[in-house]
Order: C-alpha cells, then structure tokens, then sequence
C-alpha cells in the first residue's frame, strides 16, 4: 500500500524558513518523479517543485530562486526547502510520487501559513 506523509508545514513569519519532508513507503521510491503541490483557499492545486530519479529538478515560476527540492532515495525521503517565504506561499502542500507507468499517488499535505 502506497503511503506518502508530509511534514514541516506550520505557522512562519513573511521572510522566514522551513523544510518539508515527505516519506513514502509501498512504492520503489527511487524510479519516481517525486513533486510537491501546494492549493490555497479557493484555489486549484498546482505545481510547485518536481525531481526526477535522476535528481533533475523543475519549479514553478512564482518559488524559482526561493524553493529547492531534494531526495533522499536511500531513506525514501523528498524534501522541500522553502526560504524567503511570502503571504501568498499560504497553501496546503502536497507530496506526490508518479511512476514510470504513470500512476499517481498523493499524500494528504500538510499545512504552511506565512502570517505575521
């Protein structure tokens, strides 16, 4: 059974750090384009980062310069490192793993709220 948690997600100032995490288990992990969604209120998801296994990377305009995303294939870990954090960065993040065969599967994400 395919299983995708994310973590790190919470409350940060405009301007500040975090990291999220997302560990999968149930999938072999290191033949997956490994991506990070983000849907704000009354939004549609979108794209915000993806790696492929082999470690290219591809982000959406509005993180360029400010998100990096990483892998861990030995731990089955992604990971999303998001600095210089803005108001509109407000979303619920999403991991997803999508295989060679093009199935999709989804975490159930995990908060981030820039506020001061």
């Amino acid at each position: 059974q395919v299983q995708l948690v994310e973590s790190g997600g919470g409350l940060v100032q405009p301007g500040g750090s975090l990291r999220l995490s997302c560990a999968a288990s149930g999938i072999f992990f290191s033949i997956h384009t490994m991506g990070w969604y983000r849907q704000a209120p009354g939004k549609e998801r979108e794209l915000v980062a993806t790696i492929t296994r082999d470690g290219n990377t591809n982000y959406a305009d509005s993180v360029k310069g400010r998100f990096t995303t990483s892998r861990d294939n030995a731990k089955n870990l992604v990971y999303l490192q998001m600095n210089s954090l803005k108001p509109e960065d407000t979303a619920v993040y999403y991991c997803n793993a999508n295989s060679p065969f093009g199935r999709d599967s989804w975490g159930k994400g995990t908060l981030v709220t820039v506020s001061s």
